[in-house]
């Protein structure tokens, strides 16, 4: 018999905050021009790192004030002048409380950002960067920087596609200093990582799902392969294990906003979630409540595959273990 891959059940919800992000973005709290680039997103944006991105040209902005459940966020975009062709660079800044993240911290195959960093970035038609710092002072103990451009990659130089993640750290620099953040920041970015999805056998995996599946679980649930990406301090990370029977288990962990989220929809779709196994820990700082779940294939009826018995119980052991390791390389011990 042949499983299905599983698919979210709330990915209408998911388009529909998507619509809306893109909703808000043109109309919550109005549109305004901004005097200087130096005082977009109230004073925060790297102006260097823009500057690199369009290689000198003259620059724009706009931006405005408004709210996000409950929460004051913060957006700009910066263009090149009477060059429409050369892409606008985005910019959201928001308190972690102000939970729905969207763009790089959403996006399970992310790559970590690294150089310190607890950040993602991603290639999906434009590149996009997230930097989540801690941030006592604001609600929900942390700020999120989320940069991304609708200009397509292969459009962009290697230059151009790394001043988006160097936009994102040295933005949350500035506004770290602004909002009198105490958490450690990290170094300005000299290269991204765009490799993507990575595909091995269940004893070779190095990097998301390194440790995740013992000899003696592969056995007994016939796991034979996995799909992993790369390891690091991802807001979203992923581990796919695939089955002999067809089909797999995605394991996923969520931390900040993105955890939020996730508990948000979950709770929301009940029915998207029949089957799945998860559980919680609390981290320190902004990465707040994490959120960690494994979901099994679909049947051809569409319901979740049964696990039983001995097979739950190895279920139950790779979410652990991939919590665990997970946790660990966010500097949260589940102890």
């Amino acid at each position: 018999m042949k499983w299905n891959r599983w698919t979210k059940g709330g990915a209408a919800a998911a388009l529909l905050l998507l619509v809306a992000s893109v909703v808000a973005w043109a109309l919550v709290g109005g549109e305004r021009h901004e005097g200087s680039l130096l005082d977009s997103c109230g004073g925060s944006l790297a102006v260097d790192e823009a500057n690199g991105f369009f290689a000198g040209a003259e620059l724009e902005s706009r931006g405005h004030t408004g709210e996000w459940v409950g929460h004051d966020v913060e957006y700009c975009s910066v263009s090149a002048r009477n060059d429409p062709d050369a892409g606008t660079l985005q910019v959201q800044l928001r308190p972690a409380a102000a939970h729905r993240a969207s763009g790089a911290a959403e996006y399970p195959g992310a790559a970590p950002l690294g150089y310190g960093w607890n950040g993602s970035f991603a290639v999906r038609g434009g590149p996009e960067a997230a930097v989540l710092v801690d941030c006592a002072p604001l609600a929900g103990k942390g700020l999120l920087v989320l940069v991304g451009t609708a200009k397509d990659a292969r459009e962009l130089t290697r230059e151009q596609i790394v001043a988006v993640a160097r936009l994102t750290t040295e933005t949350a620099r500035r506004a770290a200093e602004r909002f009198h953040c105490e958490g450690v920041l990290g170094q300005r970015p000299d290269e991204v990582d765009t490799t993507g999805e990575a595909k091995r056998p269940v004893a070779g995996a190095i990097e998301t799902c390194r440790g995740v599946v013992s000899a003696a679980d592969a056995r007994t649930l016939g796991a034979v392969a996995v799909g992993e990406y790369r390891a690091g301090r991802s807001l979203t990370e992923e581990c796919n294990v695939r089955l002999r029977q067809g089909g797999g288990l995605r394991i996923n962990a969520y931390y900040g906003p993105s955890a939020q989220q996730e508990m948000y929809l979950d709770a929301r779709y009940p029915g998207s979630v029949k089957g799945i196994v998860t559980r919680t820990h609390t981290c320190p700082g902004g990465l707040g409540t994490t959120y960690f779940k494994i979901t099994p294939p679909l049947l051809p009826d569409k319901q979740p595959v049964s696990f039983d018995g001995p097979e739950r119980e190895a279920l139950n052991a790779l979410l652990v273990s991939f919590a665990e390791a997970s946790a660990a390389r966010h500097g949260c011990s589940l102890d």
